[in-house]
């Protein structure tokens, strides 16, 4: 069975932190988006792998090569970025062989039983109740708990279960005709071909879908999203660091994750902090923060902030003589 991740989006609801750097690539509780999903992968027996990238996809291409050089790993490009559909059809002459096929999304940390996937033989999507669903792909259900409708960003939704952006897929040739279909007769979604109008055209089709309800998901397109995200996996047994080094004059305030190299004084760090590889801290209180490798800060407060790789915050030293019945804010 092949594994399918999508990761072509130029993640713009993160820049500008994704101008350099692609999501997937972005560190959550201590490792890159991605690694969790291939991890995930990995442990139920998927080696094969189609990576299909766009933006910044060198980078992807050489994490990936770099990080899991046992796997065997095609990277499609895919030129236009015409939705998830559409990247899924740009990968279809490696997937018309496959019996099997599961699609992950390359920005989404899902928490779920993986044996059951496996397990299950008919296709497959991951779904999560919502509040609000009309940013989602909708399933609707009948009454005997199987999928009667599929709807992509639902203006009036009749459901509240959302797609999390997991599939399996059983019915490989159906899935690519279906692709084929939607892209020849030019059927878009605001513009783009999505996945969930292919599926859609699939159960008109007659073909069987079941739901898996999952545990946890995280969609990590947002900063808000990612700080949480980072903060619930750190709150988790396996994901904090353990056996940290003395760092001087600073005190830790577990759960956090601090990478390799890092040179950390006179700091108060945590809780909820993620710190990248070769960082250097000096007089800096963090907390509920994602911070990048080789990132420089010194004199610096930071909470719930999102920073990048190679970067150097120096904060603002004062030297003062003040009176009585005075207020400063140096908000």
């Amino acid at each position: 069975m092949k594994a399918v991740i999508p990761v072509a989006g130029a993640g713009t609801r993160l820049r500008p932190l994704t101008y350099t750097q692609p999501k997937p690539l972005i560190p959550v509780a201590g490792k890159p988006i991605i690694s969790f999903i291939i991890d995930q992968l990995t442990s139920i027996g998927i080696t094969e792998f189609v990576f299909i990238i766009g933006y910044l996809g060198e980078k992807i291409k050489d994490y990936v090569e770099q990080q899991y050089p046992e796997l065997d790993v095609v990277f499609i490009e895919q030129q236009n970025r015409e939705g998830s559909g559409h990247a899924i059809w740009t990968a279809r002459n490696y997937l018309e062989n496959e019996k099997e096929l599961i699609i992950v999304f390359g920005d989404t940390i899902i928490d779920m039983d993986f044996e059951k996937v496996i397990s299950s033989k008919s296709s497959l999507l991951g779904v999560k109740k919502v509040h609000d669903p009309r940013d989602f792909g909708v399933v609707e259900l009948d009454e005997k708990k199987k999928v009667k409708k599929l709807v992509e960003k639902p203006s009036i939704p009749k459901s509240s279960l959302a797609m999390v952006g997991f599939y399996k897929i059983t019915r490989v040739k159906k899935l690519i005709e279906a692709l084929d279909y939607i892209i020849t007769n030019n059927i878009r979604n605001d513009g783009e071909f999505p996945l969930t109008d292919a599926l859609q055209h699939m159960v008109e089709q007659g073909i069987e879908f079941s739901t898996l309800a999952v545990n946890n998901w995280f969609d990590c397109g947002k900063k808000e999203i990612l700080l949480e995200t980072n903060a619930i996996l750190l709150d988790k047994e396996g994901y904090a660091s353990s056996d940290l080094p003395d760092f001087d004059n600073t005190i830790i305030i577990h759960p956090v994750s601090i990478g390799e190299n890092c040179k950390i004084t006179n700091s108060i760090i945590g809780p909820h902090v993620t710190i990248g590889n070769n960082a250097t801290m000096n007089y800096a209180i963090v907390k509920n923060s994602i911070i990048g490798n080789f990132t420089s800060i010194k004199e610096v407060v930071l909470q719930q902030s999102v920073i990048g790789n190679d970067t150097a915050i120096t904060g603002m030293r004062q030297s003062l003589n003040i009176g009585d019945n005075t207020e400063i804010d140096f908000r």
